[in-house]
């Protein structure tokens, strides 16, 4: 069994827990979705996503494996302004981008989002590696879909509003892989436990942001 075919395996529960979470489910599964709900969603993303680049670079600098440190160098160049795309999203469906820009995220975001930082510098450069099995393991898993079903569930017919949804969810179908192909190279077991470790947490804190989305927006009551 390669490294990646066992984090997939000893993550199951934290998946599965993840993909039942209320929001998630009833947008996929044609449930009602309100333009303040997707805003709200969006503002979310652009508080984490503006911290990818600075995440990476910080990961990069505190690594001393030649290997790792070229990686993420590389895919700091494709993330350099992503956080933009998501404001523009905000503006063409008729969202306060500035707002957003100069406001706070919630509380669970801001949480993943210090974790992060705390578990890059103060666990091992490679704990960024379950941050990213998570957000973009879930962006190719939902992306598309969520992007069609929001749409049909705002009544619009224009294509702007959903660079972010819909571009991620093509884009890391190849940064899956390259992550594939990454992490099977690393034969540390320290580290792999690192790794695992950090995606569970992950896919709970990523999962507290949609969590946090529910209650505010009343989903939570469409639980099974």
């Amino acid at each position: 069994m390669s490294f990646y075919d066992e984090l997939i395996a000893r993550t199951l529960d934290e998946r599965e827990e993840f993909q039942e979470i209320p929001i998630i489910r009833g947008t996929l599964g044609g449930g009602a979705v309100t333009r303040s709900m997707y805003v709200d969603f969006l503002t979310q993303a652009y508080h984490h996503v503006k911290h990818t680049f600075s995440l990476l670079a910080l990961a990069a600098s505190r690594t001393t494996e030649p290997c790792y440190q070229k990686a993420l160098l590389s895919y700091m160049n494709e993330e350099r302004g992503h956080d933009e795309w998501i404001l523009e999203d905000i503006r063409a469906i008729g969202g306060d981008a500035t707002g957003v820009r100069e406001g706070r995220p919630g509380p669970a975001c801001e949480l993943m989002v210090a974790y992060s930082y705390f578990a890059i510098e103060r666990v091992s450069p490679f704990a960024l590696l379950g941050s990213v099995h998570v957000l973009e393991g879930m962006s190719v898993a939902f992306a598309q879909g969520a992007a069609s079903a929001i749409k049909a569930g705002l009544g619009l017919r224009q294509e702007e509003g959903f660079s972010y949804l819909r571009s991620h969810g093509a884009l890391d179908v190849e940064h899956v892989a390259f992550f594939q192909a990454l992490v099977n190279e690393i034969a540390d077991e320290k580290i792999r436990e690192i790794i695992i470790h950090s995606s569970k947490m992950f896919y709970k804190l990523y999962g507290d942001i949609f969590r946090e989305l529910g209650i505010r927006h009343g989903v939570v009551a469409h639980a099974a």
